[in-house]
């Protein structure tokens, strides 16, 4: 089971392999790839720091227990219909997002993510919405 915080969701539909850190990357890839792979593997829906959290880089500015980033995760949640504690296949999640989601919403609902700027989440949720699935990551 890979426990998830609802902005994680989002943020794994855009992800290209790049992140805050190799240590990062590597584990959000290693996620990724068992979600992308395993679509039946199970998500618990986290209050907080996730197994992403757990590997943010120590050099850099924690955000994981910003007020700013629980607001995302509510909202995300929120848009799924889906609660802390809640226990789900992702491929469930890929399910809601198809029918809850629309490519511009990241840019409401993530409007201060550092992210958000190169359209990869938004070309994520398409590709969920196109049925498709996670995008493979490009090993470099």
């Amino acid at each position: 089971m890979i426990k998830l915080r609802g902005h994680h969701i989002f943020c794994l539909l855009g992800y290209r392999g790049i992140g805050y850190s190799k240590e990062y990357a590597e584990n959000m890839t290693a996620v990724h790839t068992v979600l992308r792979q395993r679509p039946d593997t199970l998500i618990q829906i986290m209050k907080g720091p996730d197994h992403l959290c757990a590997k943010f880089p120590d050099d850099q500015p924690y955000h994981c227990e910003d007020k700013g980033i629980y607001v995302r995760d509510s909202e995300i949640l929120k848009r799924l219909g889906l609660k802390f504690g809640d226990v789900l296949p992702w491929r469930e999640i890929e399910r809601r997002i198809r029918i809850e989601v629309v490519p511009s919403d990241i840019a409401v609902i993530c409007e201060t993510c550092s992210w958000r700027p190169y359209g990869y989440c938004e070309q994520g949720v398409e590709r969920i919405i196109d049925a498709t699935g996670l995008q493979e990551v490009e090993h470099n």
